[in-house]
């Protein structure tokens, strides 16, 4: 009965986190073990001590404060010093901004709708068609969940019980590949389609949209290289890059006011308690799977179909592709992280990185499929472009990104050389 209760919440739209809790409190009942009622609340609350959980509010902190600072504006003109002048440079700098942005933000749906509103409108105006832009923009903003931080990863290495660092550093390859993936896309197309000639900044333009760029630089410089040389866990790296995105924005760059502080922390303290509370759900939730055993029975059936890790992970692939398109891609981290990674690493002897990579891109394809595709609808209001016609030109992206997931399932390596 319980599966059948789980099932149809979730289907009548009940948000996940109380889908987790509800459940956990009907099996108990169901199964007449209530004296787990007496440490329901206990329960949840240790789902919580967990001391990297606070880089979540952090670095969504951290992304609002960029914003408000004007510092998008001047990453997305230290990109076209770069890429600006080739043909279809306008696409490019797109891209690359959302590396950077990734870099700094950590949160696929935050990314987007940054980088939807301020790169969308430029690239019509210089002739770009609408939907291919925004397409563009939607699919740099799958980078957010690869390139650290990354706050998929942030839950997942709480989950699965590994350093967030080391979980960062698995990501950096795998997301310099999709970039690089997303290029090729871009250069294809543009071959096909003859996309506009971008122009090339003069010396000086080029001088000064570097100059104006380097405090904003330093964002990303300060959590990627405190966690790469050991100098500051991910918390502390996201602590100093939130004090660091402040400073830059009130004292260098004179956009981010103090006053507006206010209404930063509490949209960040809203966003981020959404986030928590489904953890701490989970942590309850996971009495339902121990009881069950449900990953033990998940791995009786699956290691029955094959031995080949290979093959566990495409499966593996094929199930998180459609729990993402119904499910947001954190809650479904959350939920289950729990029930297949003790399959990989026990059955399959797969490595918590390599899983947790492909597992985070995976699920955040989500965002931009149906049903669900909250990311593609993000991107077509943004942009005023109805989604069939953003998907009309996302399929090449989607599709690089199926062939770097094939690739990071075939090769542990991928994943897991700068660890």
């Amino acid at each position: 009965m319980t599966p059948l209760i789980f099932a149809f919440k979730l289907l009548i739209a009940v948000p996940v986190a109380l889908v987790l809790a509800l459940t956990a409190i009907w099996y108990i009942w169901e199964s007449g073990n209530t004296v787990l009622y007496d440490s329901f609340a206990q329960k949840m609350f240790s789902g919580l001590e967990n001391y990297g959980l606070l880089a979540i509010p952090l670095f969504m902190l951290t992304g609002e404060m960029m914003n408000e600072g004007g510092m998008t504006r001047r990453l997305i003109n230290a990109a076209r010093v770069f890429v600006g002048g080739f043909r279809g440079g306008l696409a490019y700098i797109n891209l690359l901004t959302n590396m950077f942005m990734a870099a700094i933000i950590g949160s696929a749906t935050a990314q987007i709708a940054v980088m939807a509103r301020a790169m969308t409108p430029e690239m019509e105006k210089e002739g770009y068609d609408t939907g291919f832009a925004a397409a563009t923009t939607a699919a740099g903003g799958l980078l957010a969940p690869v390139i650290p931080p990354s706050m998929m990863f942030v839950i997942f290495g709480v989950l699965a019980q590994v350093p967030i660092g080391d979980m960062f550093l698995a990501g950096i390859l795998p997301g310099l590949m999709l970039a690089t993936a997303f290029a090729l896309v871009i250069f294809v197309i543009g071959i096909m389609t003859g996309f506009p000639k971008g122009s090339w900044f003069t010396g000086r333009e080029a001088f000064s949209a570097l100059l104006y760029c380097l405090p904003a630089a330093l964002i990303p410089c300060a959590i990627i290289g405190g966690v790469l040389f050991g100098i500051a866990t991910p918390t502390e790296s996201a602590a100093i890059a939130s004090l660091l995105a402040f400073l830059i924005g009130w004292l260098i760059y004179g956009e981010l006011k103090p006053e507006t502080l206010f209404g930063m922390f509490r949209r960040t303290a809203v966003n981020a308690s959404m986030i928590i509370f489904m953890i701490a759900t989970a942590n309850v939730f996971g009495w339902v799977i121990i009881y069950e055993a449900l990953p033990q029975k998940l791995a009786a059936l699956i290691t029955s179909i094959s031995s080949d890790p290979f093959l566990f992970l495409l499966i593996v692939n094929l199930i998180l592709l459609f729990v993402g398109m119904l499910i947001d891609g954190i809650a479904a981290v959350i939920l289950i992280t729990p029930i297949l990674l003790p399959i990989a690493m026990n059955d399959y002897d797969i490595s918590p990185y390599q899983f947790g990579v492909v597992m985070c891109l995976n699920l955040v394809l989500g965002l931009l499929t149906p049903p669900v595709g909250v990311g593609l609808y993000i991107a077509s209001s943004m942009s005023n472009v109805s989604p069939g016609r953003i998907l009309r030109s996302l399929w090449p992206f989607l599709l690089a990104v199926a062939i770097i997931l094939v690739l990071l399932s075939r090769f542990p390596l991928l994943s897991t050389a700068l660890i």
